[in-house]
């Protein structure tokens, strides 16, 4: 199986669409030898910052020497983006062969008249076989969608890990904020230390769960906290903070991330990782401040330059992402003038959205994303408070904003990260920007 026969089987050969529960994940893992038992894991999830939280943890691991796997959803541009084995994405031949061995055992599910595992699942199950194969010491595991019925919740971890609970995936994890704090809350497994960041009223679910689970809870404000420091000598698009764990250990470091999310997330990761190094001496504080300074997570608040323009693309797909997005822009850009190329999925509650993000004096090109779920560009744009048009594609879209900014103004790139391999293309091969 070639790495392009890999990704028409996944997208071709699964049920379609998001179908949670955990039978078919388990049996498809049986049938494998369990693969994810072999290595000690790491469980993240939450409703926004859940990837950085995963990126920073396996940043660190790697730093310290520890053979560390990671494996995240979904992809900016190529599926090998997902599984990530130390400094390195799977390569397309590895990718390969891990869904060819998952699809031998599928094919025999199907034979046998058992449901036929999702896309997801499938991946799932190869990242699992592929980090057993390599003979990870660690992988750190972020949550699809939700966690107590997501695919990837057949592991018991040595930590969990909740960011910040808000409204998103409504359909699939609640309409209200405990709902859905009742499925995240569901990776806490029995006697497993749970970190998070999340706040009232999330965290008195997450903490009832932790409860009766007999599960120790290190919760932001309570038994962590982070402040921001003023540096001289910190980079361009970098913050130094300290996360001190109360009554304990406190560690400064530099974060190649910018905003205040980026600062909680850093102290769900350090505080994750100081509870790893009570067990393993290899996670020294000089592992920690290297591990986090050289972490990268694209298409999150990411501050580019093409000549004089500068360029932020952020895949804030849900009203406390743009949020987050907004106050993230005031602390870095101040009050400059912005053009937006805006592309936003349809069962997204963009109205909310779009209250939140658009100036009267900002221009938006609004443009489809590449999925069948996508707004109509044309009816998003008829709805914005400030000067918009449209455009047929992401590209000609870019073409647009590009040729209309001026001077000190800021491109803005947002709306949902299914756009962002098609922008990261557009910037490559019109910009020159390679690594990005």
């Amino acid at each position: 199986m070639t790495y392009n026969e890999a990704v028409y089987y996944l997208e071709h050969a699964s049920v379609f669409g998001v179908q949670l529960g955990l039978e078919r994940i388990r049996k498809l893992l049986e049938r494998l030898g369990n693969p994810q038992n072999t290595y000690k894991t790491i469980h993240v999830t939450g409703t926004n910052g859940k990837g950085s939280v995963t990126a920073m943890i396996a940043s660190v691991l790697t730093e310290a020497g520890i053979h560390t796997g990671r494996y995240t959803s979904p992809h900016l541009e190529e599926y090998t983006e997902r599984i990530h084995l130390d400094d390195n994405d799977i390569s397309r031949e590895a990718f390969a062969e891990a869904v060819e061995k998952v699809s031998h055992v599928v094919e025999c599910m199907a034979a046998e008249g058992l449901e036929r595992p999702t896309e997801f699942e499938m991946i799932t199950a190869s990242a699992f076989w592929y980090f057993a194969k390599e003979k990870v010491e660690y992988a750190v595991i972020e949550v699809g969608l939700g966690g107590l019925l997501d695919s990837t919740n057949v592991i018991v971890p040595v930590v969990s890990v909740i960011t910040n609970v808000s409204m998103d995936h409504m359909k699939y994890c609640g309409n209200t904020i405990e709902e859905i704090a009742v499925q995240k809350a569901g990776i806490i497994k029995e006697g497993v230390p749970v970190v998070t960041t999340a706040q009232q009223p999330a965290l008195s679910i997450i903490a009832k769960t932790a409860y009766e689970k007999h599960s120790r809870v290190y919760a932001a404000g309570y038994s962590f906290d982070v402040v921001q420091e003023v540096s001289k000598e910190k980079k361009w698009g970098e913050q130094v903070v300290t996360v001190r764990e109360r009554y304990g250990y406190s560690i400064t470091a530099a974060i190649p991330l910018m905003g205040q999310h980026q600062r909680m997330n850093s102290a769900a990761s350090i505080m994750t990782l100081l509870l790893i190094a009570r067990h393993d001496k290899r996670l020294t504080c000089t592992a920690l401040q290297r591990g986090i300074a050289n972490v990268r997570w694209p298409g999150r608040f990411q501050i580019l330059k093409a000549g004089e323009i500068d360029i932020v693309i952020d895949g804030a797909h849900n009203p406390a992402g743009i949020d987050t997005f907004c106050k993230t822009y005031e602390e870095v850009f101040a009050n400059r003038k912005r053009v937006f190329l805006f592309s936003v999925l349809a069962d997204k509650d963009y109205t909310q959205m779009v209250q939140k993000l658009f100036h009267r004096d900002d221009y938006v090109i609004c443009a489809p994303a590449p999925t069948p779920r996508t707004a109509d560009p044309r009816e998003v744009a008829a709805i914005l408070p400030c000067r918009a048009d449209w455009s047929e594609s992401i590209e000609d879209g870019l073409t647009n904003v590009f040729s209309s900014v001026k001077d000190n103004q800021v491109v803005c790139i947002i709306g949902s990260l299914y756009i962002q391999g098609a922008v990261r293309r557009y910037l490559r091969t019109r910009y020159g920007l390679c690594r990005i």
